[in-house]
């Protein structure tokens, strides 16, 4: 049975940090996403990563303050946030794709998804 479980959420002030992580088990996958969701809005991909080559791709206007890492051995996805915004909060979702290509993961495309952690920014 596969799991994703999110962890690191919480309330920070703007312009501080939170690393979110996402501890996967069942099976191994062929690349690993993050994705939020802020109140009233839909869901947007935020960055993904290729668990095959290390390929990250972001959102737009996210790369330089979000940063998307692994560690294969854990079978644990990161997400480092810098310099957060009010804008940024949101319930930050973890998800993971067999075979999704680049453009299907940025289009939500995935097979499996995490509960979510919640992220506050106060101003």
């Amino acid at each position: 049975q596969v799991q994703l479980v999110e962890s690191g959420g919480g309330l920070v002030q703007a312009g501080g940090s939170l690393r979110l992580s996402c501890a996967a088990s069942g099976r191994t996958f062929h690349a690993m996403a993050w994705f939020r969701q802020a109140p009233g809005s839909e869901r947007d991909f935020v960055a993904g990563i290729s668990w095959i080559d290390d390929t990250t791709f972001y959102g737009d206007s996210l790369k330089g303050r979000f940063t998307i890492s692994k560690d294969n051995a854990k079978n644990t996805l990161y997400l480092e946030m810098n310099g957060l915004k009010p804008e940024d909060t949101a319930v930050y979702y973890c998800a993971a794709s067999r075979y999704a290509s680049m453009a299907e993961v940025r289009s939500g495309g995935m097979d499996y998804w995490g509960k979510g952690t919640l992220v506050t920014v106060s101003s």
